[in-house]
């Protein structure tokens, strides 16, 4: 009686742990990935063989051996087949519907002189009606290949655009965004008259300049905040829903396209929010949209402060800082310097925002929750800023223990504030391709010194504890992230000049690099904890190259095509082979 009894015990043991293996089969993935490098810009394990995702979230990163347990039937596999995949990049600067809207409009960024401008604009006045306006963008009077006979302060006069164009108002933006030039039916249109003999402009504006010639007479350039006079007459119905809907949908497409999978979008209104909430309620936001509030609408900021920060629970539209414009663009002579010109005597730039609504806005945004992120090109404007932050700080030192604000390009700084970033915590926001562009002209600007010891000066602040946030500041510079990595290892012109680099000592190392456009970008975002590495547990967002950016020569590197972009753990992208 005691064996059959013992027997009978050791099968209801048997029965009870097949149950209990029955009832903790292991989790299934819907998406594996391997079959090439991937780069999970994760500290615990920097290179993976695969990855395994559920529905939108990572579930395993590690050995394609282990990661061939969470498979079953249902589970789509994609085979890198030598190709190179990380974490799906994240555009840490940028303006994404002035990427779509510029798309349908005159694009003057590859004319190399005035005369191929006033070309394109005499081909468009065959295409519609006298009194349409043409808008455009995209010209820089530092890149032409062939200057004008007639300059003034380093920009053409509207003459030979005006003649192509007499019945067609116009109005064409710098690259930068920070000046633009229109021709004499605008002007017109604006009431911009010459000067009168005693020198009363009554069309003078605070942060900005209408550029005249020795007579007086307006040359047809605006700089800065003087810009105003002319859009303010811009009809608003030329831009219609549809366009609206056009441009968004061209956005989205260059991001895919790009393997950008997060935006951030520095400083959109109240039309843009609405839009963007309407376009996540219909399915069609396949970014992930970090949307800064436009500074330019104090109404819009302190509504906003009054009803706190959004986050965004779905990861789709997140609104939880405040874009400020504190000087200009280099380009224009509007970045705000400590020292003149070298170019320009006597001339120093543009404050284009009061100080004190700095302060006033870093204090209520500690206090309601809300990142601050100013627009500072210049060693001064930037000085100022951090001095108007570091007194907010001391303010508020309980709110500001994380509070994550951030310099909007920080292009040139003076040696004595590179170590402030760190040491207030302040992140800097930089596009390295702008000093591809740049840096061949941007020496005429700053001279030789200042260049050398405060421009682009990324590993300075790398190395003082900074995470730095890179991006290109779409639509100034194609959105193309390839580019903006390889100026940021390189140094050098996307032209590969010159050899070495500038300044090479500030280049940025490739894990740099990939860092800058993934995990330090989500961190200023705040949003590290859920994307930006290939980690269990966060967003299944991935970019996949054609080559691998980690190992290939530099000179190859411009040779890289996105193969394939992933959101949320769909594909949204893939290269025709």
């Amino acid at each position: 009686m005691y064996r059959p009894k013992s027997l009978s015990c050791y099968f209801v043991l048997i029965l009870l742990i097949f149950i209990s293996c029955s009832n903790s089969v292991q989790e299934t993935g819907t998406l594996l990935i391997y079959g090439g490098p991937i780069y999970t810009v994760d500290s615990t394990q920097a290179k993976v063989e695969a990855v395994v995702i559920k529905d939108s979230i990572i579930l395993y990163a590690g050995r394609l051996e282990e990661a061939e347990k969470y498979k079953n039937k249902q589970t789509q596999i994609i085979d890198l087949k030598g190709k190179t995949m990380t974490p799906g990049l994240i555009e840490g600067h940028g303006h994404f519907m002035g990427m779509g809207i510029s798309a349908l409009e005159l694009d003057l960024t590859n004319t190399n002189s005035y005369d191929e401008i006033v070309a394109a604009v005499a081909e468009k006045v065959k295409t519609i009606k006298p009194g349409e306006w043409i808008i455009g963008s995209g010209w820089h009077q530092s890149k032409w290949t062939e200057k004008p006979e007639i300059m003034v302060k380093g920009f053409q006069t509207h003459d030979l655009l005006s003649a192509v164009s007499p019945n067609n108002p116009v109005i064409l933006s710098h690259v930068s965004g920070h000046a633009a030039f229109a021709n004499a039916a605008a002007m017109d249109i604006a009431g911009i008259k010459v000067l009168t003999k005693e020198g009363i402009d009554e069309s003078a504006v605070e942060g900005g300049e209408i550029i005249r010639d020795a007579l007086g007479r307006p040359t047809g350039i605006f700089n800065e905040t003087a810009t105003d006079l002319i859009w303010k007459h811009v009809p608003t119905d030329m831009i219609t829903p549809e366009k609206i809907t056009e441009a968004f949908n061209l956005a989205i497409a260059a991001c895919h396209k790009n393997g950008i999978v997060g935006f951030h979008d520095a400083g959109i209104g109240k039309e843009n929010i609405e839009f963007y909430e309407a376009m996540k309620s219909a399915g069609k936001m396949t970014v992930r949209m970090y949307a800064m509030i436009t500074g330019r609408d104090m109404d819009l900021v302190n509504e906003w402060l009054k009803k706190g920060p959004y986050i965004d629970p779905e990861n789709l539209l997140t609104i939880r800082s405040i874009k400020l414009n504190c000087d200009g663009a280099l380009g224009s002579r509007g970045a705000w310097l400590l020292e003149e010109y070298t170019d320009q005597h006597g001339h120093f730039g543009h404050e284009t925002l009061p100080m004190e609504v700095v302060k006033e806005t870093a204090l209520k945004g500690l206090k309601n929750g809300f990142q601050v992120c100013s627009h500072a090109i210049g060693d001064r404007a930037n000085r100022e800023i951090l001095d108007r932050y570091e007194s907010a700080f001391k303010d508020l030192p309980e709110a500001s223990k994380d509070h994550r604000f951030r310099i909007e390009h920080a292009q040139h700084l003076h040696p004595d504030d590179i170590p402030r970033f760190a040491e207030l915590g302040v992140i800097p926001a930089m596009q390295a391709v702008h000093m591809s562009s740049d840096r061949p002209w941007a020496i005429d600007r700053l001279g030789e010194k200042r260049i050398k010891e405060g421009a682009y000066m990324w590993q300075a602040l790398l190395k003082s504890g900074v995470p730095i946030v890179n991006g290109t500041d779409v639509p100034v510079e194609p959105l193309n992230p390839i580019a903006s990595l390889y100026a940021s290892i390189s140094r050098k012109t996307l032209k590969g000049t010159p050899e070495g680099g500038y300044e090479p000592e500030q280049k940025m190392t490739r894990e740099q690099a990939l860092r800058s456009y993934t995990i330090d970008a989500a961190y200023g975002a705040f949003e590290e904890n859920i994307k930006g590495s290939i980690t269990a547990g966060k967003l299944a967002d991935f970019t996949i190259y054609n080559q691998d950016i980690m190992t290939i020569p530099e000179d190859e590197f411009l040779k890289t095509e996105i193969a394939m972009t992933i959101f949320n753990g769909d594909i949204v992208y893939t290269k025709e082979e």
